[in-house]
């Protein structure tokens, strides 16, 4: 049998066929665009998902026997604030999860309800990026299409609703939305008043795992699939990448390096950081896992590289960075371009340079991106060594991971091994390795990781280059503090 795996995106779906052993037999991607319509403002249209989705799975089965196609897994951006009225329409762009207008509605949501409020009833504290504080925005700013809503759910969740009908969520994605109890795994009655929508509004939950219904016939002609095909909960990009990297059970870590970049810790038990610097949420193996949350990583990278430097040879201008130079390079660089979620949850935080000279030549700068990125992820690291949780090694997987030079810099800015998995197909092949679960392929996601995860290749920090980089770090982690103030005096 086949699966189809779907990783919605920012910039685009990749959707993945893949057989029950593993094999993947196809993978096609769809770009659609993202809309800034004020600085700091990020939106996307879901009636393209819809299109880049329906128009991609035929597509992706020229060639195949769609008849042996059994289920379908999402993977997608977690946090968009996707709205329908009670005509299944789609009430405005989706508000996404780099979006930083919320900036009034974190600040009343943290300090005013209170960071410790939020914490008891959801496991989390206000982001800028989060589902909530954009519906408090919504109710604020856009009163007419508020009193629409009939449906809110999450991006891929739009995706199984155009498929199956049924209007869900699973745990994993919806534990970024500040309105689950993440630890009873329920919806909060509070926080649902709070922000002014019912529970009669809000999607069903699931386990990532568990099927949500199939195909409608309308979908299922459109498609050339059978109405059989069973359409799983799905779960957030990061959850999803986690399954498609083996990182579930107890202490296993990922780390992402896609447009955002991510740390992710999974966990047997619940557990919060107490200064929630860290993300607590349900893990698409229906245990719990703790994440932080950079809002720019490869990207700051393709920033550099396609709007700067306007080329797209990324591996040419890494050329002149030897091995000498790492440990060694003079400027620093603050990778805010969205403002930052964790660990500092600061909407005002901007990009900077620091410690340009005469003779900074153009590799500095660009070594300077690739080790202000993993800077930054280590500042998440440190947050979890406060908790006492050592990590001594990780899978790296996302557009980044494809770079030798900067898996040297991540192994050797965070003193761990790093293991590159041999697929590096991120959550769209987690989203069909949780549809096999739900087609009952495998009896757990754990079984199904046991079964279909292998590693390629192994990165190991060279104590020397460690030692060079702890002495950056350090140097690193005073510029955001000394500059803290500036970002906020300049946005007002």
């Amino acid at each position: 049998m086949l699966y189809i795996g779907i990783d919605l995106g920012t910039s685009a779906v990749k959707l993945l066929l893949m057989d029950g052993e593993g094999a993947i037999k196809n993978v096609v991607s769809k770009e659609y665009p993202l809309e800034f319509p004020q600085p700091g403002w990020s939106q996307q249209a879901p009636e393209d998902w819809r299109r880049a989705v329906l128009e991609g799975i035929p597509e992706l089965l020229n060639g195949f026997d769609a008849g042996q196609v059994a289920g379908i897994g999402a993977g997608g951006q977690m946090h968009g604030l996707v709205v329908l009225d009670r005509d299944d329409n789609v009430i405005r762009p989706a508000i996404l999860w780099n979006d930083g207008r919320t900036a009034k509605e974190v600040d009343y949501l943290n300090n005013v309800v209170g960071k410790e409020k939020l914490s008891k009833l959801t496991a989390n504290i206000a982001f800028a990026g989060f589902t909530a504080p954009k519906i408090l925005w919504m109710k604020a700013n856009e009163q007419e299409l508020f009193a629409k809503i009939d449906k809110i759910m999450l991006p891929k969740d739009y995706i199984n609703y155009v498929l199956t009908g049924v209007h869900c969520t699973d745990y994993s994605d919806a534990s970024g939305m500040l309105l689950l109890d993440v630890e009873h795994k329920c919806w909060s009655g509070e926080m649902l008043e709070l922000c002014g929508v019912t529970e009669a509004q809000m999607p069903r939950l699931f386990e990532s795992y568990e099927a949500v219904g199939t195909l409608k016939p309308e979908i299922a002609k459109e498609l050339g699939l059978p109405e059989s095909v069973v359409v799983c909960a799905g779960a957030g990009d990061n959850a999803a990448a986690a399954v498609g990297t083996g990182t579930v059970g107890e202490g296993a870590c990922n780390i992402s390096l896609g447009t955002s970049g991510t740390i992710f810790i999974s966990s047997e038990k619940f557990g919060v950081d107490h200064n929630n610097a860290l993300h607590a949420f349900a893990h698409a193996d229906g245990n719990y896992h703790l994440m932080g949350c950079m809002l720019s990583a490869a990207s700051c990278n393709k920033w550099l590289m396609e709007d700067i430097f306007r080329t797209q040879d990324y591996a040419g201008e890494q050329q002149d960075i030897t091995p000498d130079k790492l440990g060694n390079n003079h400027v620093y660089f603050l990778p805010y371009l969205m403002g930052e979620r964790s660990p500092i949850n600061d909407t005002n935080a901007r990009g900077t340079f620091t410690g340009l000279t005469m003779d900074t030549s153009r590799s500095d700068l660009t070594q300077a991106v690739l080790e202000g990125v993993t800077f930054a992820i280590r500042d998440c690291f440190e947050v979890a060594k406060s908790l006492g949780i050592h990590i001594r090694r990780s899978k790296i997987c996302g557009g980044g991971a494809k770079s030798p030079l900067w898996k040297t810099m991540m192994a050797n800015i965070l003193n761990i091994q790093l293991e590159v998995p041999a697929s590096e197909q991120g959550p769209g092949m987690g989203g069909a390795m949780l549809a096999m679960v739900a087609c009952g392929l495998y009896p757990t996601v754990e079984d199904a990781c046991k079964k279909l995860v292998s590693t390629a290749e192994t990165v190991s920090p060279d104590p020397g280059l460690a030692a060079r980089y702890e002495e950056r770090y350090q140097q690193f982690k005073q510029l955001y503090p000394a500059l803290k103030g500036t970002f906020a005096n300049l946005n007002g």
